[in-house]
């Protein structure tokens, strides 16, 4: 269920009017509702618990990496699944264990690996041969075991957007399936590694469970010819991508998908782990918006608004679609079908097209679904400090990111002489 809802056609965060948020705290503002992120982590939690079933969780850090959020989720049990050193410092800043971080990505760096060593993270997931033998040589430095676990790619299609499918053969993420054997053989013949697991993630914003249940059986069928080999693993992570209504989609729900998975490995005595990021806190974040001007020209009416696409950049990047609403409901103002954009220079900078809307100058509006994806993307573009994000929780509102200023994004820049 929603935490934002209109009240006396006022939208509230739940208690809290975002009205009165945008006074306190300016736009543009991300608002996330605490009890919304809370209730999406137990709907993953409970039907796992209730399986009896080994498991884990590791939240998708890059969905939405504010530390105040990744302390909540800390707090209620999650593990985290982390992509850069970066990541890993987050998690750690914000009180997570790194016992329950695994550490994937394509680049790691040397220093990045380094650090997952020296701080003892949960497992490395492995996305190529080299990479695994410079874990060996940098574990052998330290005279340190590490555990790994290998990063299938299936070959198989997540049916969404080109950019966030990660697991078909033209990806450049994981290790070939038919390649599997011959790379858990490598691993285990090498002294200072210890083979954990197996893994895939196939995509992000998948809407039906077909390519989730492929990609398992084909993990399924790995790990029972690794069992041949004599390669016995411990856990089965197959990622995270589980996608939400932003428009007419019709997602599994969480509880949906478990029920699946649950079903496809009851054989499987490995523990279970999973990786959900969007699921987690897509729709528990929206963006708070006021509009400055609206224009009019031959074919279009146009909101310029204050928020933009460094601000929000999946609908430049994607084409993704994010629903604009009023915050009051109130306005006598003509309905249009507006263009909604912002003011960077960049004609790719829209936040919605064809949005049919009763709006004035001075208007506020709320994007919605905007907590995976959003402020974790922005970036200075045209030299635009990055907005404030505010999380609610009941009739509060608490700051959890300042917004920031142009002498932050100065500091680092150096005057030469001439």
């Amino acid at each position: 269920m929603s935490k934002f809802n209109y009240h006396n056609d006022q939208l509230f965060a739940e208690d809290m009017p975002l009205a009165d948020i945008a006074m306190q705290f300016g736009t543009p503002c991300y608002v996330y509702s605490k009890q919304a992120i809370t209730q999406n982590w137990q709907d993953f939690y409970d039907p796992l618990l209730n399986s009896k079933k080994a498991f884990k969780i590791h939240y998708a850090v890059k969905a939405n990496s504010n530390i105040s959020i990744l302390k909540l989720l800390a707090k209620v049990g999650a593990g985290f699944d982390v992509v850069s050193g970066g990541e890993i410092d987050r998690v750690i800043q914000a009180g997570g264990n790194p016992e329950n971080i695994v550490y994937a990505g394509v680049g790691k760096t040397t220093a990045e690996i380094n650090k997952a060593i020296d701080l003892g993270v949960y497992s490395l997931h492995v996305e190529s041969e080299a990479e695994l033998l410079r874990i060996q040589d940098l574990a052998l430095l330290k005279n340190k075991i590490v555990n790994i676990a290998i990063r299938i790619n299936p070959d198989i299609s997540a049916d969404s957007h080109p950019y966030i499918s990660t697991g078909s053969k033209n990806n450049k993420f994981g290790i070939d399936y038919a390649k599997a054997l011959e790379v858990y053989k490598l691993a285990a013949s090498l002294s200072n590694i210890a083979i954990k697991g197996i893994a895939c993630h196939i995509g992000s914003q998948i809407v039906t469970m077909a390519p989730f249940l492929s990609a398992i059986d084909q993990l399924l069928e790995t790990v029972n010819l690794l069992k041949d080999n004599n390669i016995n693993l411990e856990y089965i992570d197959i990622g995270g991508g589980l996608g939400i209504c932003y428009n007419d989609e019709t997602p599994p729900t969480p509880e949906e998908y478990i029920a699946a998975v649950l079903e496809r490995t009851k054989e499987l005595k490995l523990e279970l782990h999973i990786e959900p990021g969007r699921s987690i806190i897509a729709n528990t974040g929206l963006l708070l918006t006021r509009v400055e001007y609206l224009k009019t020209t031959a074919n279009n009416h146009f909101a310029i608004v204050d928020a933009a696409m460094n601000d929000l950049l999946r609908p430049a990047l994607y084409h993704s679609f994010h629903s604009i609403v009023p915050v009051h409901k109130t306005s006598k103002a003509p309905q249009h079908t507006y263009e909604v954009v912002g003011p960077i220079c960049e004609s790719g900078d829209f936040l919605a097209n064809k949005c049919l809307l009763n709006i004035n100058s001075g208007d506020l509006l709320a994007i919605k679904d905007c907590g995976a994806y959003g402020f974790s993307m922005s970036s200075n573009y045209n030299t635009r400090p990055r907005c404030a994000e505010v999380m609610v929780d009941g009739a509060n509102a608490q700051l959890i990111r300042k917004r920031e200023t142009v002498e932050q994004l100065l500091e680092n820049e150096i005057l030469v002489d001439e």
